[in-house]
Parts: C-alpha cells; structure tokens; sequence
C-alpha cells in the first residue's frame, strides 16, 4: 500500500472515485490494486511526502502487514478489516503524519544501530494512526473557510491583474497581518506565493491548447514578460513552458 502526506500546496486528486482537494497535513492512502491520479490532468503545485509498504493480501480481501510487523493477531485483524473497507481513503488535518514521515526519512538517511526495527515501529505507528483516523473520519469536518475558494475564484477570474496582499486580503473582508497568517496556515505559502502558484496551475491549462502563444499565455497569467513566466515555471516544474508543451502536446 502507499501512503501520501502533503507538506505544502495543494493537490487535486481523484480518490476512490472522487475529486478531492488535499491540503498541507492531509494524508492519502491507498491499497494494492487501487489507484489515486490528478483529478485535472495537469500538474499540480506544492511537496508532499509518500511510501510504499508491504502488505499482504488475505481472505476477503482483507490486507495485513507483512512479517515485519510486531502488532498482535487481533490488531493485525482488526485494522485489516477497517482498511479492506476503506480501499482509498484521504484524512484530512492529520499532522502526526509528518512526524513519523520525517522520523523515517531521518532512519532511512542515516541507518543506525537498530534501523530495521525502528523503521518497523515507525510503519506500525502509521498504520494505527491511520486506521484510528479512518474510525473517528465520520464525526470530523475539516474547518477550512469557504471564503479561501471564493478568492481562488476570485483570483483566476483576473489573473492578469497584478493583485496586491492589500487587494487580496480585503477581498476577504481580513487585514493584512490575519490575512498572511491564515492563507500560511492554509496553504504553506505566503500570499505572493500563493498566487503565483495559482497562475502556474492556470498556465499549465492554457499551454495545453497549441493555437495560444507562450507570450499570450505569460501576460493573460499576471506575468510581467514571457521571460518571466520562463524562468517562474521552469523553477516550480523544472521544465520551461515550450518544454512542458512539447512533452504534453506531442501524443495529442
């Protein structure tokens, strides 16, 4: 199974069937034989973590650790069943997530005395948070303000106009101090930041279609100049924008 933990960004993913938006702290996971991919078929912006884990396929389709585990008969069981149930889930708000991740990061860089049973643990660890998550999901919201989307919106309506924190947080009836702070929280990015991965995305759109030019696309987008927007996309996707239309435009 993989497991997926965002840092910052975010991503739009289809999840079990469903376009689902994962936010910084949410978690992904999916089973062998299911699959997660972009709910938009283009490149999304942000860092997350991921990891692949041994499990073992049993009766009714029910999954268990690997022999690497040291969970008893009935854990292994019963956190079987909840995640044979759950084939593909997404966990919002789950930051103990990070901790474990960047614990195994930390073992699997340096692979110190007692490695393997100390990256066992950690994977145990994340297994039963996961699956305690999954069991409390349905009482749990994520409180993320509507008006966070409506300024998305907002923004990608005039991406061309050059926005200002000011223009932005007032837009959302906030001052600029509130306004940094909750877009940060909500995003891992500054505002600036913030937008200029918003006019990314909407280029990454925009250089699908041959018949508009990478000039068009730069000032449409809020880019002062095509070299600009050059350099800004190449740094976010490593590529440049004639690269990225040529590797994605050449099967069409």
């Amino acid at each position: 199974m993989c497991v997926y933990y965002v840092i910052d960004g975010k991503f739009e993913w289809n999840v079990g069937g469903r376009n689902t938006v994962i936010f910084p702290t949410d978690a992904v996971y999916v089973l062998p034989g299911e699959e997660i991919g972009g709910a938009n078929g283009f490149l999304d912006i942000g860092t997350f973590a991921w990891i692949q884990i041994e499990v073992e396929q049993k009766d009714h389709g029910r999954i268990a650790p690997g022999n690497w585990s040291s969970l008893s008969d009935g854990e292994v069981q019963a956190m079987g069943t909840i995640l044979s149930i759950n084939k593909v889930g997404h966990l919002p708000v789950i930051t103990e997530t990070g901790r474990i991740f960047q614990s195994l990061r930390l073992e699997f860089l340096h692979q110190e005395i007692g490695y393997y049973t100390r990256v066992n643990h950690l994977l145990d660890e994340l297994l039963i948070l996961l699956t305690r998550q999954l069991t409390r999901q349905n009482s749990q919201g994520r409180d993320f303000p509507k008006k966070f989307l409506q300024l998305e919106q907002l923004l990608r309506k005039d991406l061309s106009h050059q926005w200002t924190v000011e223009e932005m947080a007032a837009s959302v009836g906030m001052g600029t101090t509130l306004f940094n702070e909750r877009v940060k929280s909500y995003s891992g990015f500054s505002p600036l930041a913030y937008l200029i991965n918003i006019r990314i995305s909407e280029a990454i759109k925009l250089l699908r279609n041959p018949g508009l030019s990478i000039t068009d696309i730069a000032l449409d987008t809020g880019f002062y100049s095509s070299q600009h927007f050059s350099t800004t996309f190449r740094k976010l996707t490593g590529y440049t924008p004639r690269e990225f239309r040529k590797k994605n435009t050449s099967d069409e």
